[in-house]
């Protein structure tokens, strides 16, 4: 396998470190709060971002949101291109990519995924409600208590207790949205649906089930959105380090940089294997869904990598900042908690080897 960008990757990738760089720094950033930003996402998609996936594929995807990370920009790049793009790219019926893919390639659309997070074997985990169910033709009932960039969205992709996906247009009459406060500010709320008007993600079936199979709709969509949410922490782990390694550099005890300190070089070298961990698997598993292999397993191991080793590398971060790292206005305290939400959205590594191993044990399909 060879990881190596290509030039189309490599061009998407330059293009959206300048941009993230100039637009998402740490004074805009304070100044959002928890908003979104609606002009670093209009100028994304200006400059075709979001559409490029088309000659970059996954792994280019990866690329990007490395580099969004790297500046913790609050846009919902990731929600809309893994829910939106590419879930209407791979499944979608041709009428609906001619309907739907435009506008999410201009951000005039923005998608969102209403899984309950991205860990787990199955459907969204039961709450009072329910998770959704098919009621009548078209209908969905049920409620996610957490949908990351939901308030910003105007699709959500909805899987419902069969793991069937649906299309829902948020303003819909039976729709509901309750804003949801979150560790990062991802613009998260609370979907509630009642009897709400849906249509089938691929085809005019109005009680899809995706199940087990090969060609799991379901399945798919969620091991591309574990890759695609790694690589954000991939980026999101490698701005901490940068930042304590600034710090540490320049920072003076006893008359010579705390980098000079053997416990502070193992502590950021240690951080440093674990982002090649997280970036490496992270690529793998994007490199081989874009050559049409099963990436289900790599899926998996980077998320693990992404969840615990991501955990240690915001810690490590913060750490080495001494007590500057707890203050809530510092740029690096904002890689602490995207690191963490990240950790809690993608699931627990205990859970996510309980299924790894699942999947590994189970017999293959004939």
């Amino acid at each position: 396998m060879d990881f190596t960008p290509t030039e189309e990757q490599r061009t998407a990738s330059l293009l959206a470190a300048e941009i993230f760089g100039d637009l998402s720094t740490p004074e805009r950033l304070a100044a959002l709060g928890t908003s979104a930003d609606a002009d670093l996402w209009k100028a994304l998609c200006a400059a075709g971002l979001p559409g490029a996936m088309a000659e970059t594929g996954l792994l280019g995807l990866v690329l990007m949101l490395e580099e969004q990370g790297r500046t913790t920009a609050q846009v919902p790049f990731a929600a809309s291109c893994v829910y939106g793009l590419l879930a209407l790219g791979a499944h979608g019926s041709a009428e609906q990519r001619a309907r739907l893919l435009p506008g999410l390639r201009d951000g005039t659309e923005v998608a969102a995924g209403a899984f309950a997070r991205t860990a787990g074997a199955g459907v969204p985990r039961p709450v009072p409600s329910g998770p959704p169910t098919a009621g009548a033709p078209g209908r969905l009932t049920g409620t996610v208590p957490v949908v990351p960039w939901l308030c910003e969205a105007t699709l959500v992709l909805v899987p419902d207790a069969r793991r069937g996906l649906w299309l829902v247009r948020v303003g819909d009459l039976g729709v509901g949205v309750e804003p949801v406060a979150t560790t990062a500010p991802w613009s998260a709320g609370r979907l509630t649906l009642r009897d709400a008007p849906a249509e089938p993600l691929g085809g005019p079936d109005p009680h899809p089930a995706g199940g087990p199979g090969p060609h799991d709709p379901y399945a798919e969509v969620l091991a591309t959105a574990r890759i695609a949410f790694a690589g954000l922490q991939a980026g999101v782990c490698a701005g901490a380090l940068a930042r304590a390694v600034a710090h540490t550099t320049t920072r003076e005890q006893f008359g010579r940089p705390l980098a000079a300190n053997q416990g502070v070089q193992l502590r950021a070298a240690e951080a440093y294997m674990d982002i090649e961990a997280i970036r490496v698997t992270a690529y793998e598993a994007a490199w081989r869904r874009d050559a049409g292999m099963d990436a289900a397993p790599h899926a998996l191991t980077a998320a693990w990598w992404a969840s615990e080793a991501g955990k240690r590398v915001v810690h490590t971060g913060q750490h080495l900042h001494g007590g500057i790292g707890a203050d809530l206005d510092h740029p690096v305290h904002r890689h602490f908690l995207w690191g963490r939400q990240l950790d809690a959205h993608l699931g627990a590594g205990a859970e996510l080897l309980e299924e790894l191993g699942a999947l590994l044990t189970k017999e293959p399909h004939a």
